[in-house]
């Protein structure tokens, strides 16, 4: 089982675009796929028709689990998408409050980790949404993670962002004692504008080959998937969002379903 975890301390890069799309490629009926919504926004429990005011039986019952001295275990909290292969474990905005109720409490930068280890029969990949701040929440998901993948708008804000993300990763390595494997992805990236071509030209140089060869085109189809709630990868297989995240997965080591993915109705 593949753990990636999707993360940037800077909202509106395509931390959630990311998580859905590669899940719906790697996801078929010879490959299962559980998708993990660590953000209290729950924009990713949202897209799948689920509210995160109400939601129930998720990831913040991990931790409660942990509180309470048992095993964390996601049985009876993952649920089923409408998607073959595809799973989903629920964010509420209840995990907003974890920080402040967990203080200074031992042992809960592992419950994520410990979790998962009781379902890697049952998932070829698992993929994590993670929040725009550093707290349990992110310390959970790279403590968790085979490998980080770090989506960055290509426009020079987002790249200061990109630092305070980095200087993140550092300390948590520092934890880990070993090196946490990341790759840089650029996001959102508008061809026919100078700035966003000067801010690509910028990351390479920072980061070298940390960063992706490639780059996720803007591609206003993801908000038409976003609205009705399927990875665009089922609606349009072709767009060209959905190919760029396709040359990602070859990138980064995912294996697309041998079986291909029926399109599903509007």
């Amino acid at each position: 089982m593949k753990i990636w975890a999707v993360a940037n301390q800077k909202g509106g890069v395509g931390k959630t675009t990311t998580t859905v799309t590669l899940g719906g490629l790697l996801s078929g009926p010879d490959q299962r796929v559980l998708l993990v919504d660590m953000d209290p926004h729950g924009s990713l429990t949202a897209y799948f028709g689920h509210d995160p005011e109400t939601a129930t039986r998720g990831v913040y019952e991990l931790f409660n689990q942990a509180v309470e001295g048992e095993r964390p275990d996601p049985a009876g909290l993952i649920r089923e998408t409408r998607f073959p292969g595809l799973d989903l474990l629920t964010a509420s905005t209840a995990l907003a409050t974890l920080d402040r109720q967990l203080g200074s409490r031992g042992g809960m930068g592992l419950v994520l980790r410990q979790a998962l280890e009781g379902v890697q029969e049952e998932y070829d990949y698992v993929l994590m949404d993670c929040p725009p701040m550093l707290g349990v929440l992110m310390v959970n998901a790279l403590a968790a993670c085979d490998e980080l993948l770090v989506p960055v708008q290509t426009e020079f804000l987002a790249l200061k962002g990109l630092e305070r993300m980095i200087n993140t990763l550092t300390m948590v390595q520092k934890s880990r004692k070993a090196r946490l494997n990341y790759r840089i992805i650029p996001t959102l990236f508008d061809r026919r504008t100078r700035a966003a071509h000067e801010a690509l030209a910028e990351l390479r140089r920072q980061y070298g080959d940390d960063v992706w060869s490639g780059v996720i085109p803007v591609d206003t189809k993801f908000r038409d998937a976003s609205s009705a709630g399927q990875p665009l990868c089922f609606m349009i297989p072709d767009a060209r969002g959905v190919l760029a995240y396709a040359d990602l997965l070859d990138a980064i080591g995912g294996r697309l379903p041998r079986k291909p993915v029926q399109r599903q109705a509007r």
